[in-house]
């Protein structure tokens, strides 16, 4: 038997399935829901800023951080060890074949900063070979660092020119004589091999300590431009060729400095290699002077030979040299340092 719907029940069947369409989404979709209707739908819960983890952030070091991280350590020559800054019998000890001073600008730099430790190498004599090698016994300088060590201060390269040499060569010498000033040929080679030797140790020292701040000391000028040092029998004119040598000398420490930081800056090391300009150190307070910051000549009566701390800084010269120090250290390379806390 066929039960005919009508018309009316075909118009209640598509009723019935307008009603299936609108309502089925909306049972099973609340999103659907939330948006018709609105009200009492949960929302999303933004993510918190403190949720999320972020990587710690790296803060580059200070100069000063840098250089106290770790160990100070003074290497160079007698300019560093303190001869001619004697101030206690220890000082005047014959057999310290380093003639290291209780008065030399290392201590003075010891006690400015906080350092883990300090180590005071410096030795009378040294050259840029003897740093590496040794002197007077000891063994060499560049094995007393390491890479714990945060700053070397250092002075090198008079006694590779033989300065002391030359000096003596202006002073040993007839009144009125040309001798001083004949040397200029001699002092002009071996500067010019201290032009070669100079990045080998700074690269050896930066191999062995590449954490450290490597501050490279130039030599300050010994004599007045104007006026004469009474007894040394140096002439003024002597006086300024002796003070142009020494101004060579810098010029060349100088620029050995600066291509090997740059050297260290181009391939991201985390020291660095900074000169001192001590050349002006002692103005007004030459060899000579009312109140000298250096050590004129003097003469050994038994052996008739001039005394080591002849034109050697003395105790106030040490002063000043520390503060040169004091200030480079603080100052910094005038570079970022590839080293962060």
């Amino acid at each position: 038997m066929r039960i005919g719907l009508g018309g009316r029940g075909r118009s209640v069947a598509v009723l019935i399935g307008l009603l299936a369409v609108a309502i089925v989404p909306l049972v099973a979709f609340p999103a659907v829901r939330c948006e018709i209707f609105g009200g009492g739908c949960p929302r999303p819960v933004a993510a918190k800023a403190d949720d999320t983890v972020r990587a710690p952030q790296r803060r580059p070091l200070t100069p000063v951080e840098a250089a106290t991280s770790g160990t100070y350590v003074a290497l160079g020559d007698s300019y560093s060890s303190g001869v001619g800054a004697e101030a206690t019998a220890a000082d005047h000890n014959p057999l310290s074949g380093c003639q290291r001073t209780s008065k030399a600008y290392y201590h003075q730099i010891a006690r400015s900063f906080r350092f883990r430790s300090t180590a005071f190498w410096a030795c009378a004599g040294a050259t840029t070979r003897t740093v590496l090698t040794g002197k007077s016994g000891e063994p060499s300088q560049l094995n007393r660092i390491d890479g714990g060590t945060s700053l070397i201060t250092i002075s090198v390269g008079g006694n590779d020119v033989g300065f002391s040499k030359v000096m003596a060569g202006c002073v040993v010498k007839l009144p009125w004589s040309r001798t001083c000033t004949e040397q200029g040929k001699d002092v002009a080679y071996r500067i010019a091999d201290l032009r070669r030797s100079l990045p080998d140790l700074y690269a050896r020292i930066i191999a062995k300590a590449p954490r450290a701040r490597i501050v490279v000391m130039g030599y300050p000028r010994p004599f007045s431009e104007v006026d004469g040092a009474a007894g040394d029998n140096i002439s003024v004119g002597d006086q300024q060729w002796l003070n142009a040598r020494a101004r060579d000398l810098n010029e060349v420490i100088r620029q050995t400095v600066a291509e090997a930081d740059q050297r260290v800056a181009e391939t991201g090391g985390a020291g660095s290699v900074e000169f001192v300009d001590a050349y002006s150190a002692f103005a007004g307070h030459e060899v000579g002077s009312a109140d000298p910051y250096m050590n004129g000549l003097g003469v050994s009566l038994s052996s008739l030979a001039a005394e080591p701390r002849s034109f050697h800084p003395t105790v106030r010269g040490h002063e000043a040299l520390a503060r040169l120090f004091i200030a480079q250290i603080n100052r910094g390379p005038g570079r970022p340092l590839h080293q962060f806390r």
